[in-house]
């Protein structure tokens, strides 16, 4: 029998332990049917870890990480923590653990299950063939630049520096062609190179390596009208490669399209296997504890670990499939259902996705090589 899986298990904050139990769940279950065991390895993080350790991302986490195979991360933050300065914040840890694993690809997958076109603003007919992915670089941009504040005659003034290197460009458009040379065969870099400088670094450089990818078709869009453009016209992108801010702004206007931010799953990834899996949303402190988050983009992202750190992709397909199922059921939680009395809980949920996982068979009219087309590339 093969070696178990090693699992950096952090919780977080908020909804993170009660979501990230469902995830874990999914993982066993998924295990049994195809043949994996785990170590799942627990570590604290966030404001929880602050609380208790007086560090967002204590060393004994980060070493956990470095050690596993895959990291299935919950959610950070919350009110209680707002007040705290810069290096005590809970979101530092998201940061210092991307930089530390040098995880500089986040893929934020957006598809629209069928059945939950009533659950988004949009009219169905915008919705229908909705399947993109966007590629956000994140290690870079002004989430990593030199930032102060400082006295002047007027008042407080505050910094924040964009930098980007050609390498960093590089590496992270690269990874969206690879990517898009097993989906639909079209990139959509996203920048504003209208007005930054970094910006027009970045448009050289996809251009660039574009000429190495002729089976893939490139344009450019300025991020502004990309905005506009994944609600009026969706379904028209396949693989959107962007910079860390307007990556992170633009997937969460993605929510719209799938009825709940509660359905996107999230995967970053650095040069080897291991990744970082987390569901797009954030700790959502307000219903905390009270068993109605929605797990689906945990168990979403657990299908995204199957995929990536252990290039597994019928197992992924099975969660996918899973997860598929249970929501053409019916099954929904609060932020889904039409009414609180039809709502299902957390667990109930994740126990749904289970029970379906068991029973779930590919389609046989799909050919073996086929299972390759949704993003499994190797890293």
């Amino acid at each position: 029998m093969a070696a178990p899986k090693r699992i950096a298990f952090l919780p977080g904050d908020g909804i993170g332990p009660e979501i990230t139990d469902e995830g874990a769940k999914v993982m066993k279950a998924t295990g049994e049917r195809f043949g994996y065991t785990f170590q799942i390895d627990f570590g604290w993080i966030g404001g929880s870890a602050i609380d208790r350790l007086k560090n967002p991302l204590p060393e004994e986490t980060l070493t956990l990480c470095k050690q596993a195979d895959a990291v299935l991360l919950g959610a950070v933050g919350g009110p209680s923590w707002d007040r705290n300065p810069p290096e005590l914040r809970p979101e530092k840890a998201l940061l210092g653990l991307r930089k530390e694993l040098d995880l500089f690809a986040n893929l934020r997958p957006t598809t629209l299950f069928p059945g939950l076109e009533e659950s988004s603003t949009l009219k169905a007919e915008v919705l229908q063939g909705v399947d993109f992915l966007v590629v956000r670089e994140l290690t870079g941009g002004i989430y990593f630049g030199e930032k102060f504040t400082e006295e002047t005659p007027a008042g407080e003034r505050a910094t924040d520096t964009l930098v980007y290197t050609e390498v960093e460009v590089e590496r992270i458009v690269r990874r969206a062609f690879e990517i898009a040379q097993v989906r639909r065969g079209k990139v959509t870099s996203v920048d504003k190179a209208n007005v930054l400088e970094s910006s027009r670094l970045w448009r050289k450089v996809a251009e660039r390596v574009a000429k190495e990818y002729p089976d893939v078709e490139l344009d450019h869009l300025l991020v502004d009208n990309c905005a506009m453009q994944m609600i009026r016209r969706p379904a028209d992108f396949d693989v959107i490669v962007t910079e860390n801010m307007f990556g992170d702004i633009l997937s969460d206007e993605a929510a719209i399209l799938t009825g709940s931010i509660g359905l996107l799953p999230s995967a970053s990834l650095g040069e080897g296997h291991r990744g970082l899996y987390e569901p797009v949303h954030g700790s959502a402190p307000d219903i905390a504890g009270q068993g109605v988050a929605n797990p689906i983009a945990t168990i979403l992202s657990v299908a995204l670990m199957f995929r990536y750190s252990f290039h597994d992709d019928a197992a992924a397909k099975a969660i996918e499939g899973a997860v598929n199922d249970v929501i053409a059921s019916g099954a929904r939680t609060m932020d889904m259902a039409s009414t609180e009395s039809l709502a299902l809980s957390t667990e109930e949920v994740g126990d749904k996705v289970v029970e379906a996982l068991k029973k779930y068979q590919p389609d046989p009219t799909i050919p073996v090589e086929a299972m390759m087309s949704n993003d499994s590339i190797k890293m």
